[in-house]
């Protein structure tokens, strides 16, 4: 990826509807060439999909919490079955494994307490876990999901 493709980049990850020709315009070139370009990302998966950003509040979903997962089976048929359990659960936003104290950590978010309860109670139903602690966000100091280019 040269500068022009890490600019074209950085304008979609703000706004994946800009039109071409702004883009191109931005930097530097021609509506054709610039779509090229676009395509080309897309093709060699740097531009994984472009999808539209829901508003949470908007939404009604004004709990977001974080749930540190422990868990003492560490065989495939353990991470499959818990896979195929959060991959069920809407509420779940991300999954990640993880190195150090805890195994999993999940973004979860929720209407309210009683939703996330809800929610809760249906994952402790789905997988053998050995401890499993849930804290909730009460403030957003940033979020994003603009990637840095820099490194490409």
């Amino acid at each position: 990826m040269d500068f022009t493709d890490k600019e074209i980049l950085r304008i979609l990850q703000r706004d994946s509807a800009t039109p071409v020709s702004e883009i191109a315009e931005a930097v530097g070139l021609s509506a054709t060439p610039c779509w090229r370009r676009i395509k080309k990302l897309e093709e060699d998966g740097v531009i994984r999909a472009r999808v539209a950003l829901a508003d949470m509040e908007a939404l009604g979903l004004s709990l977001t919490a974080f749930i540190s997962v422990k868990t003492a089976q560490h065989t495939e048929s353990w991470l499959k079955q818990f896979a195929e359990a959060v991959g069920r659960i809407p509420e779940i936003l991300e999954v990640h494994r993880m190195s150090g104290e805890i195994d999993y950590l999940l973004k979860v978010v929720a209407p309210d307490m009683a939703s996330y309860d809800r929610v809760y109670k249906r994952l402790i139903a789905a997988a053998e876990f050995s401890d499993i602690t849930s804290t909730f966000s009460m403030e957003v100091l940033k979020e994003t999901t603009e990637l840095p280019t820099d490194y490409a």
